[in-house]
């Protein structure tokens, strides 16, 4: 029997309709929905808690837009973690009209350029109501831009014959490109759905059936291998002295690759590729010596955190061929990549016996600048931003999660990172903001622990407070063990190593403009916040009590406070630079010439 069929045809039909969706997202393997209260949603409100009820799918409730679509950027992401290699689990989105709907862009934003698929189901006021000055009314048609895969303006269903067959059809659609599956380009997906009063479903209604879930299967439901053998062949020449670039999402087939061909590992902490014998610690800074030399880049995954490393691939005179599955834009920031690739070349994977002297060269440049990194982290005195990021990454072992914030935390552990085997390391790169960051993080521990894996996330001060209403959580809500390491140094260190702070220390008389604009110092008081969200916090006075935390399996939300000194950041990183480019040099085989091109990030 049809889920259309199995609605009793006394229902009205907002809440038909309401039933129909949710039965629908329940068959093509939705296992999560985040609900945010609101009155013109009501029936998608009651259908998902009977879904819920009915053990078909697991509701979260959060009163905040925001942070209901961060935290559903989350599950989806930690989905892959109990799903194995496959695709993102899409992840449903609900809200009511007017302002409810707007808040959900910034998480939206994410999700487009990180490629998350997320199923936005606003609720709206039926057509004869918009423009009139109704409560709660605006236009949300499109209110999301560019930023989805698919968008539909729902009519308010009305009851005819055949509604939700149509409804039906236009979900799966939806679904079908919100896990790209005909574009390879999985990101969010828009309904505004009308709904007509009465919103209320029938006290006697019960939970959707079971069997409501399973009649209708998506036609369109297929993943795509990573590695495909239809790419045509591609002769690959190997005489270019060759490294290759992953980027963020690049996956564990970069650091194969990588290791089958004999070439450089350059591989960011979220990349998924960052370990092994192919992977050249601190590369940023190792560029600034062995960049010149490189003729050609293989780049996978999206490339985001490095000025050097995009220098490089701006250049006229090296080769960037990007490997890019999927139907949506492949990253090439620069405008310089001369071949694009759907998938890797089957020929590829079979490479040269032994290690070349080009990657002995880039392995024992690594090896020089992973010493220097490492006594820079282990040295005396106050805890550096440096000394929590190796830190962190001493604790996360191969079964752990680590979700790291944008701006220097993502950079520090970048240095840092030297891993025989990665944890899953995600960080929201698609946009890179530090909105969120707090939501993300809960979503992806409530979805890791499915699969037994611990999840620790790593955010800046700033961070932290932009997504403080993240540690609210309602009594019946699903609860995360997480905990969070706040790197607390004020302010948004970030700009002093950029163009801004070298015009502070240049120009005096611009330092005041700079602190208060740029460097945004607070003054909060973190435990007090935690207090009172009622989550547990700790301030850690050192490096060992640091470890000694991190050791700890969190119970709940539980936040780790390590406090930092701003001042002098630039300085550090300039110096850092230094000593790592006159190691590699020493380290360089007698005769072999560098250059020293050390670059900051953005």
């Amino acid at each position: 029997m049809s889920a259309a069929a199995s609605v009793p045809p006394a229902l009205p039909p907002a809440v038909a309709a309401a039933r129909e969706i949710v039965a629908g997202l329940v068959a093509d393997g939705v296992r999560d929905v985040v609900v945010s209260p609101g009155s013109r949603s009501a029936a998608l409100a009651y259908a998902f808690a009977a879904a819920d009820a009915a053990g078909l799918l697991t509701l979260h409730v959060r009163i905040d837009e925001r942070a209901a679509a961060f935290l559903a950027l989350g599950l989806s992401r930690g989905s892959r973690t109990a799903e194995g290699p496959g695709g993102l689990l899409p992840v449903a989105v609900v809200t009511t009209s007017g302002t409810a709907a707007a808040n959900l862009h910034p998480a939206v934003l994410e999700a487009h350029h990180a490629g998350v698929p997320l199923v936005l189901l606003t609720a709206d006021r039926p057509h004869e109501l918009r423009g009139t000055g109704a409560n709660q009314t605006t236009d949300q048609v499109g209110l999301y831009g560019s930023a989805v895969r698919q968008a539909a303006d729902v009519p308010a269903p009305d009851g005819r014959q055949g509604e939700l067959g149509d409804l039906r059809a236009v979900l799966v659609r939806a679904l079908a490109a919100a896990r790209g599956t005909r574009s390879r380009y999985p990101g969010p997906v828009h309904l505004n759905l009308a709904f007509r009063e009465p919103l209320v479903p029938p006290a006697a209604l019960g939970a959707i059936p079971a069997g409501a879930s399973a009649s209708h299967p998506s036609p369109d439901r297929t993943l795509v291998a990573g590695v495909r053998d239809d790419v045509g062949p591609w002769p690959l020449d190997t005489s270019p002295a060759t490294v290759l670039v992953a980027g963020d999402g690049a996956g564990a087939d970069a650091r194969r690759l990588a290791e089958a061909r004999g070439w450089p590992l350059l591989a960011e902490a979220s990349s998924g590729a960052a370990a092994g014998s192919h992977a050249i610690a601190a590369h940023r800074l190792v560029l600034g010596v062995l960049g010149e030399q490189v003729e050609c880049v293989v780049v996978m995954g999206r490339p985001t955190l490095s000025r050097p490393v995009q220098r490089l691939l701006a250049r006229a005179d090296v080769e960037v061929l990007v490997v890019a599955p999927g139907g949506g834009p492949w990253p090439d920031a620069a405008r310089s990549a001369s071949t694009i690739l759907p998938g890797v070349p089957v020929e590829w994977w079979s490479g040269p016996a032994g290690a070349p002297p080009w990657l002995d060269l880039w392995r024992g440049a690594g090896e020089a600048a992973r010493k220097v990194v490492a006594d820079r982290a282990s040295a005396a005195g106050p805890t550096t931003p440096l000394a929590v990021a190796a830190a962190v990454a001493e604790a996360s072992g191969p079964d752990d999660v680590l979700v790291v914030g944008s701006s220097n935390p993502v950079r520090d552990l970048d240095l840092v990172v030297d891993w025989d085997v990665s944890p899953l390391v995600l960080a929201n790169r698609g946009l890179a903001g530090i909105d969120g960051m707090l939501s993300t993080a809960t979503g992806v521990a409530l979805a890791a622990a499915r699969a037994g894996r611990r999840t620790r996330a790593v955010v800046g001060d700033l961070t932290f407070l932009h997504d403080v209403g993240g540690l609210l959580r309602g009594p019946h809500e699903p609860a995360a063990d997480l905990q969070v390491v706040v790197v607390n140094d004020d302010g948004g260190s970030i700009f002093a190593t950029l163009e801004y702070g070298a015009l502070a220390e240049d120009a005096p008389e611009t330092a005041t403009a700079f602190e208060r604009v740029f460097s945004t110092p607070h003054g909060a008081d973190l435990a007090a916040l935690c207090a009172g969200y009622g989550v547990r916090h700790r301030l850690v006075a050192g490096t060992a009590d640091l470890r000694a935390e991190l050791a700890r399996a969190p119970r709940g939300v539980e936040v780790v406070e390590v406090r930092v000194e701003r001042a002098g950041r630039r300085a550090e990183g300039a110096a850092l630079a230094a000593d790592v480019a006159e190691a590699v040099q020493r380290a360089l085989p007698r005769g072999h010439g560098g250059r020293d091109r050390a670059g900051r990030d953005s």
